[in-house]
């Protein structure tokens, strides 16, 4: 069913709908109204078809209207996935050249280099490559990718990573080298956004995943950059077009969470702010799925 939605984290409240093209609803209605004499109907049934059918013409036209401009816009966000997995992919090639010459240091600055890459483009990896996501950033079971290297490195300060670095280097480049073609689907990039938008909040505000390496700051701060980027690069202008109020909305919860990621280190950082922060871009998120016609983001990575 195609309606307007006040939206929260756990379902949809209806609301009226504020933005029609009155050619499309008179049409809808007459052709509906026509349909319901022809067959002599009066009941509060025909009345909801009715109904039901200038909705859906309304949603149609919606998503009509919003498809080719979210459709070129995501195109001119692949540049920055290029770039951000170019880097994920230099930095693991720079650790395992520093760990097979036995640079402990050297191995650790490549893979710091490597995870920032990673990071920021975490809004598309689990909707749209979940087997390479699964190999490159397994977590909580580390056996492989990213965080097997960690505990090694940080945890161990062992440099006998070859295996794993070699593995590494392998699943970027093939990620790397399916970008240019990869079809980017902008529902799965709205879903993406605000899955990590959750994560953030939820589970790398108390530590998250990189522990070890004790970088789990800039995990979060690279994670917003990559929000903040795709939000701005596939979808600001749309919706500043449709409803400035909630694309405003959207841009001040991102800059929230800036400003709180922000703290000097992971101590100082408000954790119940960030949550709050978190969960309410992410219910602004939702909201403007709506209004950009695409579906409610879920919070499960769905493949794409």
């Amino acid at each position: 069913m195609c309606a307007s939605y006040k939206e929260n984290l756990t379902g949809y409240v209806p609301v009226t709908k504020q933005h029609t093209k009155p050619t499309i609803l008179h049409a809808a209605v007459s052709a509906a109204a026509a349909m319901l004499r022809g067959q002599g109907a009066e009941t509060m049934i025909d009345v909801r078809v009715a109904g039901c059918l200038v909705l859906l013409t309304l949603c149609v036209d919606a998503r009509a209207l919003n498809a080719a401009p979210l459709d070129d816009a995501a195109e001119r966000y692949r540049p920055y996935m290029i770039e951000g997995i170019g880097e994920a992919l230099a930095g693991a090639r720079e650790l395992r050249e520093r760990a097979v010459a036995n640079d402990l240091a050297g191995a650790k600055k490549g893979w710091l280099s490597a995870r920032a890459g990673w990071e920021r483009s975490e809004v598309f990896t689990a909707g749209f490559v979940p087997e390479l996501d699964a190999q490159i950033d397994a977590w909580p079971n580390a056996n492989s990718g990213f965080h097997a290297i960690e505990a090694k490195l940080f945890g161990a300060g062992r440099t006998d990573v070859q295996g794993d670095a070699d593995a590494l280097v392998e699943h970027l480049d093939i990620l790397h080298r399916k970008l240019s073609n990869m079809v980017l689907a902008p529902q799965g990039l709205l879903d993406g956004t605000a899955r990590l938008a959750y994560e953030v909040g939820e589970s790398k505000a108390d530590g998250g995943e990189s522990r070890i390496s004790g970088t789990s700051l800039d995990d979060m701060r690279n994670n917003i950059a990559g929000i903040d980027f795709a939000y701005r690069t596939i979808f600001a202008d749309t919706l500043k077009s449709v409803d400035a109020k909630l694309a405003d909305t959207v841009v001040g919860r991102i800059e929230q969470l800036k400003s709180i990621v922000a703290a000097p280190d992971l101590p100082h950082v408000d954790v119940g702010a960030l949550r709050r922060a978190s969960e309410e871009l992410v219910i602004a998120i939702q909201a403007a799925s709506v209004k950009l016609g695409l579906s409610r983001p879920t919070l499960e990575a769905q493949s794409r």
